[in-house]
């Protein structure tokens, strides 16, 4: 049974502008001004980075703290404080060690659901508990890429694609992806090891709250999210997660209740801090793609209109993105030593400008020269 809200909570919810929204939540994803938190802190606080392209994570980063190098985060991988690993919605994060700790079999019915509806076909006759202690032994002590763990199962289970069954194996058994392999500019065929041995003693020790009767987990993972995202229905939280059902273990939660212009009911910290200006200007931006920012959220008009939309998340596919004023008004690409802004509508001379201060850090980050606005599309 579901514990009741507060009194507080239960009071009529109060209407949040929607440029109210986008600037509680440009603040909370350290977009409203750059912060001085550690990468690690950073990490954290964003509960992770997307991190199919291995750049992305340090162009995230990049955006949002004020004294940020390249060394910061792989130092981090490195040091296996952070790591790289399929945790929300089942894709590819870099997230804290101490957070894959918890979130990883948090998560384990998304990667279950995503690996069924991507391979259960052509794997109908292995067993996942047998596929899972085949991958387990053959990754003991030693790292291997996802088409040679493949190709090893496949002596054991022939007929079956190899690709399936690595592919398979990371979504049954915690792997991680270790350096130097997604680390600024260094690609490859993906490298896994066992997160128990990664992580070692850490891993060991089990998710915190088994131990210390903590917060449960998903309750835990919603806080955290409120925090990073600002306020946000429950079907935000599900698009986010990859995660279901999350609206009872919502209404047993203590939160602030909330509506949006659209009059749908959003969710955010009793003890959120107070928000900023709905005036306070907001920067320029350049996120990369699959920025935090823009798979959040089952509704993102809070951060471009549903036109845009359309244009930046094309299939499985997220496109870098430009902020001016906080919403999404362009695309952009980086090629060789060129960065090429394409605008979605006509730039004033001032977003112009700011565009161009902000693409100087960008570039000179990237190890890049170039700026070229292409014509509106």
């Amino acid at each position: 049974m579901s514990t009741p809200r507060t009194l507080a909570a239960m009071s009529t919810p109060r209407t949040v502008t929607t440029t109210a929204l986008n600037r509680i939540t440009l603040e909370r994803q350290l977009l409203l001004r750059r912060s001085d938190m550690s990468a690690l802190a950073a990490v954290e606080h964003l509960i992770g980075l997307q991190a199919q392209s291995g750049n992305a994570p340090y162009l995230g980063l990049a955006a949002r703290l004020s004294d940020f190098a390249h060394d910061d985060l792989t130092a981090l991988l490195y040091g296996r404080r952070a790591l790289r690993s399929s945790v929300l919605r089942g894709t590819l994060h870099l997230v804290s060690a101490a957070d894959y700790r918890w979130l990883r079999p948090l998560v384990q019915p998304v990667l279950t659901r995503g690996r069924q509806a991507a391979f259960g076909k052509v794997t109908a006759g292995v067993d996942l508990s047998e596929l899972a202690a085949a991958a387990r032994d053959l990754l003991a002590g030693r790292t291997l890429t996802r088409p040679q763990l493949g190709r090893m199962l496949a002596e054991r289970w022939p007929g079956v694609p190899p690709e399936a069954l690595g592919w398979s194996a990371q979504c049954v058994l915690p792997l991680v992806h270790v350096p130097p392999q997604g680390t600024w500019n260094r690609g490859g065929a993906t490298p896994f090891a066992l997160a128990e041995e990664w992580l070692a003693e850490e891993w060991r020790d089990g998710p915190p709250e088994q131990a210390s009767g903590q917060t449960p987990p998903v309750e835990r993972m919603i806080r955290r999210y409120l925090a990073a995202f600002g306020p946000a229905g429950v079907m935000d939280m599900q698009a986010w997660s990859g995660l279901t059902r999350l609206r009872e273990v919502v209404a047993g939660m203590d939160l602030r209740t909330l509506r949006g212009e659209d009059g749908l009911e959003l969710f955010d910290l009793p003890d959120a801090p107070p928000p900023p200006d709905p005036e306070t200007p907001a920067p320029a931006r350049f996120l990369p793609e699959f920025d935090n920012l823009m798979v959040a959220y089952a509704d993102r008009t809070r951060i471009m209109t549903d036109e845009y939309r359309r244009r930046v998340c094309v299939g499985a596919m997220v496109a870098p993105t430009v902020l001016v004023d906080g919403t999404v008004r362009g695309t952009w690409k980086l090629t060789g030593e060129r960065l090429s802004v394409q605008p979605f509508e006509p730039l004033t001379a001032r977003a112009r400008s700011e565009l161009s201060e902000e693409a100087d850090r960008l570039l000179a980050f990237a190890g890049a020269r170039d700026l070229e606005f292409l014509p509106v599309a």
